[in-house]
């Protein structure tokens, strides 16, 4: 067992293992730098910029079966449990040499003196930059994510099914953005009569949203009237972007004849209500329940708490610039301060190849990546088609 203010061997816990390096006094580093020239032979590690090293395969071999194996058991694994659970072609104590590299190099940590070794952020890092391939969904997978979104009625219900959908794959947190109104545009407007002085506006965006307002007239009307004033509307507003209706709406007075233009102003009015009411984005989550505190020993309250702030989930999914790729930041990839022990693995999704919000899954850097990469992914694609066939 180490003394106490020396720094643990990573073979102190292996009965097996072979010596460790030889000890050199605080601040001489020659020791150091003749173990590692040492490793460097003995392994054929490969110099690259920065003055790390690039591992071969067999290193990323054994962080990938460190990776796995933690995420499945969350016990820190040690190198008998790699050769018991893995077919790696080596005997025990190379593993043992290449586990001592990676925890050299930061991709691994020991964290206690008789416990076996944990993944970093820079090691999850690693492992999720080397995925040969996202895990795919078999094909009555997909037909299950696509049955289940297909069922939704309007865009509230698409968001809701999404949520759960996602939470109930990854066993993560899910996130889910509605449709950006600033990516938005008109798709039809609707004027529905309900008497002499009062009507249903309905606004569709042609990401889905509905907005509907009653409107209280100045003055009564007749059926003609307002099949005039919606042809007008959705002649001049089909098409059109909702960060661009503002204008449009105040050049259309001059296009409703004088003694309809009261009646006209009103609906005018609730027409620029509604986009200024609405234009504030939204964030539904769910799934919080799949936070254990054994992921979080400390910090699970403020892991609940960041994951409660609108603003926080907006930063936490980041601009939507690319629909076809799925972002992961792990740990302290993360710039809110709550959420430095979580990663986010997120994708845009929306009509065509217009990506119109962002969707993901928040969890303990102990993640399955690649079930939660290719769930989002999935979930993605499907949820921008179900809005572009609504």
């Amino acid at each position: 067992m180490p003394t106490r203010g020396r720094p643990p061997d990573p073979r102190d816990a292996d009965p097996g293992a072979t010596p460790g390096p030889p000890r050199c006094p605080p601040g001489d580093l020659t020791g150091v730098s003749q173990y590692r020239s040492a490793i460097d032979l003995a392994l054929g590690l490969i110099e690259c910029q920065g003055g790390e090293h690039v591992l071969d395969d067999r290193k990323l071999a054994v962080l990938r079966a460190i990776v796995e194996d933690y995420v499945s058991t969350n016990e820190p694994v040690g190198s008998r449990a790699l050769v018991d659970r893995h077919n790696l072609d080596v005997s025990p104590a190379t593993i043992r040499n290449d586990m001592a590299v990676l925890e050299e190099q930061g991709y691994i940590v020991q964290p206690h003196t008789s416990a076996g070794r944990v993944p970093t952020d820079k090691g999850y890092r690693l492992f999720v930059d080397k995925l040969s391939a996202i895990k795919p969904f078999s094909a009555a997978e997909r037909r299950a994510i696509e049955t289940f979104l297909a069922g939704a009625y309007d865009l509230d219900d698409v968001v809701m099914r999404t949520v759960r959908l996602l939470a109930q794959l990854t066993r993560q947190v899910a996130v889910v953005q509605y449709p950006s109104l600033s990516k938005s545009a008109i798709r039809h407007l609707e004027l529905v009569p309900l008497s002499d002085r009062r009507l249903l506006f309905v606004l569709i965006t042609d990401t889905g949203r509905v907005e509907q307002r009653v409107v209280e007239m100045p003055a009564s009307f007749d059926e003609d009237s307002i099949t005039q004033l919606r042809a007008v509307l959705n002649a001049c507003l089909d098409g059109r972007k909702l960060t661009d209706v503002a204008a449009v709406v105040a050049e259309l007075p001059e296009r409703v004849e004088p003694r309809e233009r009261a009646n006209a102003a009103a609906v005018f009015s609730v027409i620029l209500e509604t986009l200024v009411a609405r234009h504030e984005e939204k964030i539904i989550v769910g799934g919080a329940s799949n936070l254990t505190a054994a992921d979080f020993s400390q910090g699970l309250r403020e892991v609940l708490e960041a994951l409660e702030e609108q603003v926080v989930l907006m930063r936490l999914l980041g601009e939507v610039d690319d629909q076809a790729s799925v972002t992961v930041r792990i740990g302290a990839e993360n710039d809110v301060l709550g959420l430095r022990r979580t990663s986010v693995v997120a994708a845009g999704y929306g009509s065509g190849d217009r990506p119109l919000a962002k969707l993901g899954v928040v969890g303990p850097t102990r993640m399955d990546y690649p079930t939660a990469m290719g769930a989002v992914r999935a979930v993605a694609r499907y949820t921008g088609q179900i809005l572009a066939e609504s």
